[in-house]
């Protein structure tokens, strides 16, 4: 066999490899995309029906519009914890197992070298991905774009701020690359998934904690109490006593705009309200830097990798 030949067929073999785990995948697609254009095409068109019923009758009934709501929360949720499959997968199957069973040393000694070995390894999976995951974003979006006004939902949480944008194509590639270099890493199945979920994990909910500090959040000051513009993300909240924030107060009856309400409040020594909030507007600024930094760690992950296969094989 010639060496354009064999690594030629380098894709297709990972193709037919894994190719379980890939028909598995591309069902879970289908699956996601075909609910999603059922519930738009149904529960969304209820939920639109239920909000204008709402704004000329004195009942209203939000039965539709809170079904449409889980559908998109749940949906989200699928979507953006779908890349720990990923990890998974990609620490056992893709590269521990094959090490661990003498399959990748004996593709190396047949014509193919390590890197363009590994390079099939992860190109194969990484453009799939993209694809898909791309695939998937679009429609998650569009079903999100269809949701009627009373459909707010927390545009922070975890799970509908990744599932919205890129960065949930970034988590799965991201997954991928800690599941080659944990493989390589480690050489056994069972351990390379646990170390890759883990990471995956740990990666996840520090950008999750630390998500509201990616971007710059507004501050907001007035001399009463007032009511946010929605949809935002609140971060504080609280009044100014004698100079000082004090976060959080709970003054009863002194809400409000009303001389009554400032007598209250200047009774506490309240002098003002601050507010420290992230806008609607600051959605892709914070969904743009975490996706740098996951892709950031992805190219890390992945020149880790290479690095290591090189040590192992030299």
């Amino acid at each position: 066999m010639s060496t354009a030949g064999a690594v030629g067929g380098l894709p297709w073999t990972v193709v037919r490899v894994h190719r379980t785990a890939l028909i598995v995948w591309g069902s879970f697609v289908v699956a996601v995309i075909g609910f999603l254009a059922w519930a738009t095409g149904v529960t969304a068109d209820a939920a639109r029906a239920e909000a204008f019923r709402c704004l000329h009758s004195d009942t209203c009934e939000v039965t539709a519009t809170l079904e449409y709501g889980a559908i998109l929360r749940y949906t989200a949720t699928g979507l953006c914890y779908s890349f720990y499959a990923v990890a998974a997968w990609a620490g056992a199957a893709l590269i521990a197992r094959e090490l661990e069973s003498g399959t990748a040393w004996l593709a190396w000694t047949q014509s193919v070298s390590p890197v363009r070995w590994l390079t099939a390894k992860l190109a194969v999976p990484a453009l799939l991905i993209t694809l898909s995951g791309t695939v998937l974003m679009a429609a998650y979006r569009w079903s999100w774009s269809n949701r009627p006004a009373r459909v707010i939902g927390d545009w922070p949480a975890t799970a509908v701020f990744v599932a919205r944008g890129p960065a949930m194509v970034a988590y799965a590639l991201c997954a991928l690359a800690v599941g080659a270099v944990t493989g390589l890493a480690l050489r056994r199945s069972l351990p390379a998934l646990s170390v890759s979920f883990a990471v995956m994990l740990l990666l996840s909910q520090c950008l999750d904690r630390y998500r509201a500090d990616l971007w710059p959040p507004v501050t907001r000051t007035g001399a009463a109490f007032y009511n946010q513009p929605s949809p935002v993300w609140q971060l504080e909240s609280g009044v100014f006593v004698h100079g000082k924030r004090v976060p959080d107060p709970s003054y009863g009856n002194c809400e409000g705009t009303t001389a009554e309400a400032k007598r209250c409040l200047a009774e506490h020594g309240v002098t003002g309200r601050y507010s420290v909030d992230h806008p609607a507007s600051h959605f892709w600024p914070l969904h743009l830097v975490e996706t740098g930094i996951v892709l950031a760690v992805t190219a890390a992950a992945t020149a880790a990798a290479f690095r290591l296969l090189h040590r192992r094989t030299a």
